[in-house]
C-alpha cells in the first residue's frame, strides 16, 4: 500500500512559453525555393507598370493649336422658330461632282493639246530636214585610198624633219620646235590608224584637210 511509484521530472525538461501550442509542418524544400524566387528574380510573367507623368493640359493645347479649324456646316433655317437643316444633303446645295460634264477635259484643252503636238511635229520635222542638208558625205573607196597615202606621206616629211634635229635642245626655241613636231606626228598616226581600222569614213566638209581633221566613222 502507499502512493504508487511515479517517475520524477528531469529538472532541464521545464515549463517553457508556448511549448503546448500546436506546432506546423515542416516546410519543404521546395516550397521554400518557390518563395525565394520571386525576391532574388522576377518570373518571366511579370510585367513592371510604368508610371508617365504627362501633361494633359499642355498637350490638349499643342493640339488644338496645330490641329484644323473645324469647318463651319451649312444650314438653311425654313421657319420663323428657327427649325434648321443641313443644306448639303438636302439637294439644294450644289455638287460638282454630280454634274454630267465632271472629270470630262474641256474642248478648249484638247484643242489646245493638239496645236502644242502638231507644232512639235512640225519643229521635228524642221530639225530633221536641217540634218539631211547638213548631213556628212561618205567617201568612196578611191578617196580614201588618196587620203591615207596624202596622210602618210605628211607623217613621213615631218617624220624626217624630225629626225634631223639635233641631239642637244638647249634653247627654248629648239624645244618649241620639238614638241610642235612631236604633237603633228601624233595626230598623224591618230588619223592613220583611224582611216585604216574603219572602211567607211565620213567627212563633215567636201574639201580635204591636210592633215585628216574632221574625219571620223
Amino acid at each position: 500500500m502507499g502512493p504508487a511509484k511515479v517517475a520524477v521530472p528531469s529538472p532541464n525538461d521545464f515549463l517553457q512559453k508556448r511549448s503546448k501550442e500546436p506546432k506546423p509542418a515542416p516546410k519543404k524544400k521546395e516550397e521554400e525555393d518557390e518563395k525565394l524566387l520571386p525576391l532574388s528574380v522576377p518570373r518571366r510573367t511579370y510585367h513592371p507598370v510604368i508610371r508617365i507623368k504627362k501633361n494633359f493640359i499642355y498637350k490638349n493645347a499643342v493640339a488644338v493649336i496645330r490641329g484644323e479649324p473645324k469647318k463651319p456646316q451649312h444650314f438653311c433655317v425654313d421657319t420663323r422658330q428657327g427649325d434648321k437643316y443641313l443644306l448639303e444633303p438636302s439637294g439644294l446645295f450644289p455638287k460638282y461632282t454630280r454634274k454630267k460634264n465632271y472629270g470630262v477635259i474641256p474642248k478648249y484643252v484638247t484643242r489646245r493639246n493638239e496645236e502644242l503636238k502638231r507644232e512639235e511635229e512640225e519643229y521635228q520635222a524642221s530639225v530633221l530636214e536641217q540634218l539631211k542638208k547638213k548631213a556628212m558625205k561618205t567617201l568612196s573607196e578611191e578617196e580614201r585610198t588618196n587620203v591615207l597615202k596624202a596622210l602618210k606621206k605628211n607623217w613621213e616629211e615631218i617624220n624626217r624633219a624630225f629626225q634631223s634635229l639635233p641631239v642637244l635642245t638647249d634653247t627654248s626655241y629648239k624645244k618649241m620646235h620639238k614638241q610642235e613636231l612631236e604633237l603633228k606626228l601624233q595626230q598623224l598616226e591618230h588619223d592613220i590608224a583611224a582611216i585604216e581600222n574603219h572602211k567607211t569614213v565620213y567627212i563633215a566638209n567636201v574639201e580635204h584637210r591636210q592633215h585628216g581633221h574632221g574625219l571620223g566613222q
